[in-house]
């Protein structure tokens, strides 16, 4: 690894707190996708549900 990826990835010393930080995000980010994507699925099979009645 080149220096100057090496001090990136380190973060000056802060990788411990930036790292999970970002890891934290993206996986909040995710349920917050999936919880989207299964809600949209039960409002569609709802409408759909609704106009057969």
């Amino acid at each position: 690894m080149t220096e100057r990826a090496r001090d990136f990835f380190e973060m000056g010393g802060y990788a411990l707190y930036v790292w999970p930080a970002w890891g934290l995000a993206l996986v909040i980010l995710g349920a917050l996708a999936l919880a989207a994507h299964r809600a949209r699925q039960a409002a569609r099979q709802a409408l759909a549900e609704s106009e057969r009645a």
